[in-house]
């Protein structure tokens, strides 16, 4: 059954952590609204694409252009089934929006399934929503989030509703797991032939 899932984009944001959940979702039959705060439907986020090549960090260039799918001053919490935040350097700026807050409380406080990787999980220790939960994020945000209340392990996690990694190398488990958690059901049959 196809759910409405909501996404919180920024500026900066990690491109494959923005686009491989978004395109995945929408995939297996999911409609998926990306939103970003003071941006309309149509316009258009610049992402970041991080690559882990040894360093003590992450390396940073420029990623694409991504067009967010509707307005979030139109949007309402309550008619999504289940929320994405991705990760990369947006968090550390959407954070400071008291609607992003508010929507992320709403999804944990009626218990819907909410995915969350690498910095992504910023938001949610702002919310304050993170106490008692065992999750994952990008090896930086650990000291962030254990303050917010949370146990730490170092893998993709399943805590009741929530979905965490680490960085988009974890996309399989993630969006497979997240995909659990929303009771998504993936048939394959066969390919018909074509008649000659």
């Amino acid at each position: 059954m196809s759910k409405q899932i909501l996404m919180i984009v920024g500026d900066f944001g990690e491109d494959y952590e923005i686009m491989v959940p978004f395109q995945a979702l929408q995939a297996v039959g999911h409609e998926v609204h990306a939103v970003c705060p003071e941006k309309e439907e149509g316009e258009t986020v610049k992402t970041a694409i991080h690559d882990f090549r040894g360093d003590q960090t992450y390396l940073e260039e420029r990623g694409h252009d991504f067009q967010v799918t509707a307005t979030m001053a139109d949007v309402e919490p309550s008619d999504y089934d289940a929320l994405v935040v991705p990760g990369g350097r947006a968090p550390e700026y959407l954070r400071g929006y008291e609607e992003v807050l508010d929507a992320v409380r709403h999804f944990f406080e009626a218990d819907k399934p909410v995915a969350a990787i690498c910095h992504g999980p910023q938001i949610l220790a702002a919310a304050g929503v993170l106490d008692g939960y065992e999750m994952t994020a990008y090896p930086a945000v650990q000291p962030e989030v254990e303050a917010a209340g949370c146990s730490w392990v170092d893998e993709v996690t399943t805590d009741g509703n929530l979905v965490t990694a680490q960085a988009w190398p974890d996309h399989p488990e993630w969006i497979a797991q997240f995909l659990d958690v929303l009771g998504t059901e993936i048939e394959h049959g066969a390919v018909a032939a074509a008649d000659d």
